[in-house]
């Protein structure tokens, strides 16, 4: 793979993978908001499926002590490209900074249990349905 088709993938990766991290993270309140509010959508359950094993997967991810996938392969694809980091093409510089925090690994995995223990009780406070 010649190095610009690597690093056009490595930023297609971030862009699919910042808009897995608004999904999971925006799906939340919008289904406590949309079961409040009486929203059917909500209440789909391959909709719901999706997100709560999205994050069980993040979950357990922590817990195990691994990176993402996508943020393993988009690494492979930047050192593909010749790219010792994240340089300053717009979607690293800003993406980048959305997806990657500098803190130690157990906020990570408090934060990502917290969050999947929310997820998971919005299976009981909003109810998917078939």
């Amino acid at each position: 793979m010649n190095p610009a088709t690597a690093a056009l993938l490595a930023d297609a990766l971030l862009t699919l993978h910042t808009a897995l991290v608004l999904f999971v993270v925006g799906l939340l309140p919008l289904v406590l908001v949309g079961g409040a509010l009486g929203w059917r959508w909500v209440h789909h359950l391959g909709l719901r499926a999706t997100h709560l094993g999205l994050m069980l997967f993040i979950t357990a991810q922590t817990w195990l002590g691994q990176l993402c996938p996508l943020t393993v392969w988009e690494q492979d694809l930047r050192r593909l490209a010749g790219q010792g980091g994240y340089t300053e093409s717009f979607i690293e510089h800003w993406l980048a900074r959305l997806l990657y925090w500098d803190a130690p690994w157990w906020v990570f995995v408090a934060a990502y249990t917290g969050f999947a223990v929310l997820v998971a009780g919005a299976w009981w406070w909003v109810r998917p349905r078939r």
